[in-house]
């Protein structure tokens, strides 16, 4: 089958490649001509584990095809929608801006039979109006929801090997002719036996910002635990793991530390708020805004530690921030809580000194004032304190004794909760973390 990506960020670029793996022929479409570039030189315009290798396959077959020119669309039976949806710059509420856009576009070369698929991460009720503009254009065109659920770090993983498939498809006949394309699109999957979820609109809207939801709840839940455990004495990682062997709760995402950021989790959870409130039905997800503030208050916390253990001020101390990435294995920084807290120490009056494994670039088109470096044992050089931020396996497998000979202060700030803590403080540091006494 011939298929239409248009956006080629993240989603994009990873769902491009990905059928082009399962054998389809893919033209993907992006206005950012530098990046249209990178992928059809076989490169990712971003750091995602395996996506570099996934583009070499690919690129070798011919059936990844890359284009800014719109037009190149024509053809394809299947077109997937996989546009950005930012916070709007005045509010909480997503900016549908480039989403309205790019069906404006679309609907020009569809003809009777083709299928838009939208995976943007969009706003419940956004399907029903963009599935009227579809069929205004081109009324043999139909329109579906399938929303995405990657992790980045994981997202070539969770493209070719979902847990779940999650179609958002019209009622009657048309749903139906809706459905059996989209198994054809994904039929190397579906004979996985992954779960296959067929629903309308505005549960297929839903399910990925309710999951969202949920997720970030959960963080910040044990986070809310460990402002707790830090006043009573308690240790939250012990609390996480008792908990979490209750098979109701689990273990996973029961990590306290920093917090949750990205450009998914904050947006999505604001969005939701805001499209609820619209609705009518705002007292519903209210929680949600108790969710966000346990999460920026996480940083808060972060610089005060910092100046607990630097005598009462940071001003004038060379401080060594280990990681800028809001996560391990991907170089994205949008509201990384890891450059935030880097940020604030720096308008403290700290010297401040970024190291993150590939996010480097990204952090100082961010946060241009603040100082980087890449090699590990230069940026801790001489540091009176060291915070490890953003939990990359090369920060948590750090020799306490080897860093301790090269810095100015043995002060460490877990902020994941990832290092160990008998071995640092056996190496005479003093060891801080969020949710630990």
């Amino acid at each position: 089958m011939k298929i239409s990506v248009i956006g080629l960020g993240y989603l994009g670029a990873v769902h491009a490649a990905s059928m082009a793996k399962l054998g389809h022929e893919v033209v993907g479409v992006d206005v950012d001509a530098t990046k249209v570039d990178a992928l059809a030189a076989g490169k990712s315009p971003f750091y995602e584990p395996g996506l570099d290798e996934l583009l070499t396959e690919v690129s070798g077959t011919g059936r990844l095809r890359v284009s800014t020119d719109l037009a190149d669309v024509a053809g394809a039976r299947v077109h997937f929608v996989c546009v950005g949806t930012p916070q709007v710059a005045d509010g909480h509420a997503a900016d549908l801006t480039y989403v309205n856009s790019a069906i404006d576009q679309l609907v020009g070369y569809l003809i009777p039979g083709d299928l838009v698929v939208g995976k943007s991460t969009v706003p419940v009720g956004t399907a029903a109006r963009l599935a009227d503009k579809v069929r205004a254009g081109q009324p043999g065109a139909a329109l579906a929801w399938n929303p995405e659920f990657l992790r980045e770090g994981f997202a070539v993983q969770d493209t070719l090997h979902p847990d779940r498939i999650v179609y958002g498809v019209p009622a009657g006949e048309n749903g139906e002719q809706v459905r059996e394309l989209l198994d054809e699109v994904y039929a190397d999957l579906l004979a996985e036996a992954i779960p296959r979820i067929v629903t309308d609109y505005p549960t297929a809207e839903l399910v990925k910002v309710a999951a969202n939801s949920f997720l970030a709840t959960k963080i910040s839940f044990i986070n809310a635990m460990a402002e707790l455990c830090e006043v009573a004495g308690g240790d939250v990682t012990q609390l996480a793991d008792a908990i979490g062997h209750d098979v109701r709760i689990g273990r996973r995402f029961l990590n306290a530390g920093l917090g949750f950021g990205g450009g998914c989790l904050p947006k999505d959870i604001r969005a939701f708020r805001a499209r609820a409130q619209e609705l009518g039905a705002g007292d519903a997800v209210e929680f949600l805004a108790d969710v966000d503030d346990i999460n920026n208050r996480r940083r808060a916390r972060m610089v005060q530690l910092a100046h607990e253990v630097l005598d009462g001020s940071v001003a004038g101390k060379k401080v060594t921030v280990l990681g800028a990435a809001f996560k391990p294995d991907s170089d994205d920084v949008r509201d990384s809580p890891a450059l935030d807290v880097a940020a604030r120490l720096g308008e403290l009056g700290a010297h401040v000194t970024v190291s993150d494994p590939k996010a480097i670039e990204n952090a100082r088109r961010r946060q241009p004032q603040l100082a980087y470096e890449q090699d590990v044992e230069v940026a801790l050089d001489g540091a009176d304190a060291v915070l490890v931020l953003t939990e990359w396996k090369q920060y948590r497998e750090l020799d306490p004794a080897r860093v301790g000979a090269v810095v100015a202060g043995k002060n460490v700030l877990d902020g994941r909760n990832a290092l160990d803590r008998d071995a640092w403080r056996a190496a005479g540091w003093q060891y801080r973390a969020l949710g630990r006494s």
